[in-house]
């Protein structure tokens, strides 16, 4: 397996990545600074609510006493021509309309926060993110698994979200009305405002322990997550080798094992989070209890009001406490948010390995002559897979390719559409260097034949149009005619609007190998790449499936991975690899009249033919 060059997200210390994030959200700043003013107005909502609250309450005590009524923070005053019932009547209507008002905008506030994060930002981030896939080399997604894959699209996107609605938006309002708390509150007592918040600084270093100790743990967990979703990737995929081999049981205890890993993991951690929260909780009554004991004190003195000082003051320190409680629930998201958001920085930061050159040259048709100018190719290292390869192919013409497993077959084809580059040399497309050719106007002229062909859980039509969308019904059932899969086709109940299951896994082998024929020649691809297609079907089927390809070839520059002799025999000259070089390369008779592997493949397969004839024979006698 390919390692894919190192990616600098991977490199990114928090501060660094704290910093992207930023960046991002810099994109969606008018629907943050939004969400920020409607807490701002919020915030002024709640400190006028508090201090009509305790002008209310010194009011009755004033009435009450017949004490003077004490000045308050906002310098509020009182129409002395009304009755009191008057004066408590417009406090109670103040303090009604400030409830009705912030019930309004909290309801906006989360309109505004969930249009954000969840309609734009997520929305915006897994489209990047995919768009980052679809141009991503073979080589990436060698070194990662699909679950690996599936989680960052998905889950790690949300940590993104998180980061900008839990921790970002969250902290800055944090911060504004810790703020204005602290100078409301400094303003009506400083003493008393700095007994109060005394055990504050005890808090942040809590805070940044927990961090440390929580961070690498969240990271563990994300793999362990990771390792479940690829387990059921594989037994979903897998389901018919499981139930041929009777391992449902062996299955169901490692996706236990993984299961439980995931489930010890979180239990560990919220663990630690749940030891954390109360603590954070009991630093903050402490204050509480300052507050009655030396606003107590300061009140009896009548050095503090009692309604526009001491409640006021204990209403500002319990939203103050409030909003530092929240630190516990700030740690925990960034701690996921890093996690993530480094995980989906290196989808979008993973190198582009094949890309359109800035001079890129449009040739929206191609006559199809390719040639390899010692071309090597080699993953990571001094180890090539292919070495000096050169070969010359005209247009039209039809090249076998032999050799054992790991001869570099499939990596040399390739190498034609740009898969991969070659390390060293060229491979020329009509004369020009594949890589100065437009991506698009190169595959485009490209049809592929895999042995194990992939379909879409889609219609045939949809299936067959994949590469040429705007195709016409007639275009799709002329290219099934060329693939022999007309007649099947229109066998189906629904013809070609019949829905395919997962992986067309509803049809079968030969079946789908001629629907991915047809997908091929609807392009019209001057260069037609089948690797061995004819693998993995029975002889009958190897039949049918002959004469499509002998219909599809015809006319076009085709490179064909093959094995057996029926196949080889029709290529117009075959080459053999081993080790990655080419060792021998000439006709089907010229290669019979020559020592070396293609003969000896030839005779292997000659004996095994007349053993098999023997045995018919045998059996009829019988």
């Amino acid at each position: 397996m390919s390692e894919p060059p190192p990616n600098p997200a991977s490199a990114l210390s928090n501060a660094a990545l704290v910093r992207r994030l930023f960046r991002l959200t810099w994109h969606y700043r008018l629907h943050c600074l939004r969400v920020l003013g409607i807490q701002l107005v919020l915030l002024t909502l709640g400190i006028f609510g508090l201090s009509f609250t305790g002008l209310g309450i010194d009011y009755i005590k004033h009435r009450i006493e017949r004490t003077p009524l004490p000045p308050n923070a906002l310098h509020l005053a009182l129409p002395a021509a009304w009755t009191p019932l008057q004066v408590l009547g417009l406090l109670a209507g103040c303090i009604l309309a400030f409830a009705i008002a912030r019930a309004v905008l909290n309801y906006v506030y989360a309109v505004s926060v969930n249009r954000l994060v969840q309609q734009k930002l997520v929305v915006d981030l897994r489209a990047e993110v995919y768009d980052k896939l679809q141009r991503l080399s073979f080589r990436f997604f060698d070194a990662n698994s699909t679950g690996s894959i599936i989680t960052r699209v998905t889950s790690d996107a949300q940590s993104v979200r998180m980061f900008v609605d839990q921790v970002l938006i969250q902290s800055v309002i944090m911060v504004i009305s810790l703020t204005v708390y602290v100078v409301y509150m400094a303003s009506l007592h400083p003493g008393l405002t700095a007994a109060c918040l005394a055990t504050t600084p005890l808090l942040w270093l809590l805070s940044a322990w927990h961090t440390r100790r929580t961070q690498p743990a969240y990271a563990h967990n994300r793999t362990l997550v990771e390792n479940m979703v690829q387990t059921l990737a594989e037994s979903v995929q897998g389901i018919a080798v499981t139930k041929g081999f009777g391992r449902e049981t062996e299955n169901r205890a490692q996706f236990d094992a993984s299961n439980q890993a995931c489930y010890d993991q979180q239990r560990w951690i919220f663990w630690r989070l749940s030891l954390f929260t109360p603590v954070v909780g009991f630093l903050t009554r402490i204050n509480m209890m300052v507050l009655l004991g030396y606003g107590g004190w300061l009140v009896a003195r009548g050095e503090l009001p009692f309604g526009t000082g001491l409640v006021v003051f204990a209403g500002l320190l319990e939203q103050f406490s409030g909003q530092i409680n929240n630190v516990a629930t700030i740690v925990n998201s960034v701690q996921q948010s890093l996690i993530g958001a480094r995980r989906v920085f290196e989808i979008l930061d993973a190198p582009v390995e094949v890309k359109n050159a800035p001079d890129a040259v449009r040739r929206p048709k191609l006559t199809g002559a390719v040639k390899f100018e010692n071309v090597s190719f080699a993953y990571d290292g001094p180890d090539a897979v292919v070495r000096d390869i050169a070969l010359d192919v005209e247009p039209g013409q039809c090249v076998a390719i032999l050799g054992a497993t790991g001869s570099g077959k499939s990596v040399l084809m390739s190498l034609v559409p740009r898969f991969f580059d070659p390390t060293a040399g060229r491979v020329l497309i009509d004369g020009v260097d594949a890589r100065h050719l437009h991506l698009d106007d190169l595959r485009r002229n490209i049809g592929l034949v895999f042995q194990e062909s992939f379909l879409f859980s889609n219609t045939i039509a949809a299936n067959i149009a994949f590469g040429h969308p705007e195709a016409t019904r007639a275009q799709v059932e002329k290219a099934a005619r060329i693939a022999a899969a007309h007649d099947f086709i229109t066998a189906l109940p629904k013809g070609y609007d019949t829905i395919l299951g997962e992986s067309g896994n509803t049809l079968s082998g030969g079946q789908r190998q001629r629907l991915a024929i047809a997908r091929a020649v609807l392009l019209e691809p001057a260069i037609l790449l089948l690797d061995d297609p004819t693998a993995a079907i029975d002889s009958e089927t190897e039949h049918e499936i002959f004469e499509a390809l002998d219909r599809a070839i015809a006319g076009r520059t085709t490179f064909i991975v093959a094995h057996r002799l029926s196949t080889l025999r029709r290529a117009d000259f075959i080459i053999v690899l081993e080790n990655g070089r080419i060792v021998q390369r000439g006709t089907h008779e010229q290669l019979m009249r020559e020592p070396g592997p293609y003969l000896r493949v030839a005779n292997l397969q000659l004996v095994d033919s007349r053993e098999l004839q023997s045995a018919k024979f045998g059996e009829g006698a019988a």
